[in-house]
């Protein structure tokens, strides 16, 4: 085991933690039942430490009919058996605690399934107003099934029904619409203070909020919205001053200020409809997601995109963060469980590179969706599979197939491949045990890019930037390193003056002043470097290999 110190909270620490996403059920199985599970994921907690991150967030666990994957929520309070339940949420803390790595849980705010408790009894009780109800039938409502015999707002699917959070407008013909401060929506936001304070009792050290920004409806500006998450995070610092909260808003210029410590750029939000990061990367255009229209993204390998969309939104975000006084940060992610991944369609693990590195060096927070570190594709074709499918052309279970680990060393700890979906047929996949062996893998050049953002305070998420190109070459200054990277198929040349020392690169030199990318060649160079007698090397691992590669999965 590789244990790190990593001093203080998460929030003292925030402008330098990497974090990590696990899809539970696809990670790994400790019981061989096929199911991913949290004891399997403890099992391989020294891959993650190995690889350096700080903090794992695990998408829902909670008990649940799992028609949408356990965003439909029957218990807050418990973890579905089919992870390991109550006892294995402690053993993978105790796990986690052990290697210096904070665990972050999932709430789904907004809604529950209609197998909840709370559902239930509001279902048979007219007078229990914790979700929306019309006695008549109403667009956006479907009939309820209980002895209230009213018709209820679901907050996604018609499974997840709406709690109520109060309207920020009254409307005479909707007389369903309560005020904020109504009994309804007060005993809900308490709840939310309770669910949140009940998992960092028990050792979680933050949350990722899903769908945050839809709690109060008919809310120009998510104004009544963000005073809500305001209350609740101020009462949640009375008694957790450390932790953190990630909202799933798409929009940090208004999630962040409204109390949240990160909110990331997504396919959606913001006044744009998340063009910052589709122009970035727009995984698989075409393909998943009718909303995603075709388009050259920067990432693609025929170097005519450009990243200056992504620039534009992240200086507007910087600049509304700090006129709120906000200390928070945006967040960028590779990939998730919502979108493809950033090796989809025509593009390649070879091309990722200066993807994964713009992630890691960008001022911002890195989250690195689990398998986006060895190159793991999004696969087509699959079937629908817990609510994957969200329409004709957007099908989500491409981006939660199993980890794929290899065939590891009887040295590392005993975790089985799930089996919740089919794994990558094709055979020349990427894996875990197949990368580690390999000197110059992808999995070992991100390793090093997360040493380097952890160890490098001129890589810190509030530390300046100095953007110099958008396009192929995307070059910017972070202090006196200059990160240069090209997603193309065709070489580029970047110039520098003085002297300089690349600290991290992969097909990159210098030459007579000169940085020379070749295709997909990327680099972080110190232009101020200390002679020290060390060389130039595009080699990202030619240090790194120590005594924890042993455990290292």
């Amino acid at each position: 085991m590789a244990t790190q110190a990593r001093p203080g909270t998460l929030r003292d620490r925030l402008d330098r933690i990497v974090l990590y996403q696990v899809y539970p059920q696809s990670f790994a199985d400790a019981d061989g039942d096929g199911m991913g599970d949290l004891d399997g994921l403890a099992a391989r907690l020294d891959h993650l430490s190995w690889l350096g991150v700080d903090a794992v967030w695990i998408n829902p666990c909670f008990v649940s009919p799992m028609r949408d994957a356990g965003y439909d929520v029957a218990d807050f309070l418990h973890i579905d058996p089919r992870y390991g339940g109550d006892a294995a949420w402690d053993r993978l803390v105790a796990e986690a605690d052990a290697r210096g790595i904070a665990v972050l849980l999932d709430l789904v705010a907004g809604h529950t399934s209609d197998e909840h408790d709370w559902f239930r009894s509001s279902a048979d009780d007219p007078a229990d107003d914790r979700y929306v109800w019309s006695p008549v039938a109403a667009p956006g409502f479907v009939p309820g099934t209980g002895a209230r015999g009213q018709f209820y707002k679901p907050n996604f699917f018609d499974f997840q029904p709406g709690l109520n959070f109060g309207y920020a407008r009254s409307d005479p013909n909707e007389p369903w619409r309560q005020p904020v401060d109504a009994d309804g929506p007060r005993r809900n936001r308490d709840a939310l203070v309770e669910i949140i304070g009940h998992w960092y009792d028990r050792g979680a050290q933050g949350f990722r909020v899903d769908m945050a920004a839809s709690l109060v409806k008919d809310d120009p500006g998510h104004v009544e919205t963000g005073r809500l998450w305001a209350d609740v995070r101020a009462r949640l610092d009375a008694r957790h001053p450390g932790n953190i909260l990630i909202s799933e808003w798409g929009d940090p210029a208004r999630a962040v200020p409204a109390g949240f410590d990160v909110d990331f750029f997504l396919q959606f939000g913001g006044d744009d409809d998340g063009a910052p990061l589709k122009s970035l990367w727009n995984n698989g255009a075409g393909t998943v997601h009718e909303a995603w229209e075709p388009r050259v993204a920067w990432a693609d390998a025929s170097g005519e995109g450009d990243a200056g969309t992504f620039v534009a939104a992240w200086e507007s975000v910087r600049d509304a963060i700090a006129a709120a006084g906000s200390s928070g940060i945006p967040g960028l992610p590779t990939a998730n469980h919502d979108f493809t991944r950033l090796v989809a369609g025509d593009r390649t693990a070879d091309q990722v590179r200066s993807a994964l590195l713009l992630a890691l060096t960008w001022p911002a927070l890195p989250s690195i969706y689990y398998g986006d570190e060895i190159g793991m594709r999004y696969v087509p074709g699959l079937a629908s599979h817990e609510g994957s499918s969200l329409g004709p052309t957007y099908e989500r279970a491409g981006s939660r197939t199993p980890m794929a680990w290899g065939e590891l060393p009887a040295s590392a700890a005993v975790a089985h491949e799930s089996r919740y979906l089919p794994q990558d047929p094709d055979p020349l996949r990427p894996t875990v045990a197949d990368q580690l062996a390999d000197g110059d893998s992808l999995l070992r050049f991100v390793r090093a890019a997360v040493a380097l953002r952890r160890s490098d305070d001129r890589l810190a998420a509030r530390a300046p930037v100095e953007v110099q190109s958008t396009g192929a070459p995307f070059v910017f200054r972070r202090g006196s390193l200059l990160v240069a990277l090209n997603p193309s198929g065709e070489p580029r040349d970047v110039a520098i003056d003085g002297d300089a020392l690349i600290l991290l690169g992969h097909r990159a030199r210098v030459d007579a002043g000169v940085l020379r990318l070749d295709p997909f060649g990327c680099a972080v160079v110190d232009l101020a470097p200390v002679d020290d007698g060390a060389e130039t090397t595009s080699d990202p691992d030619s240090t790194a290999r120590d005594s924890t590669e042993r455990n290292s999965a």
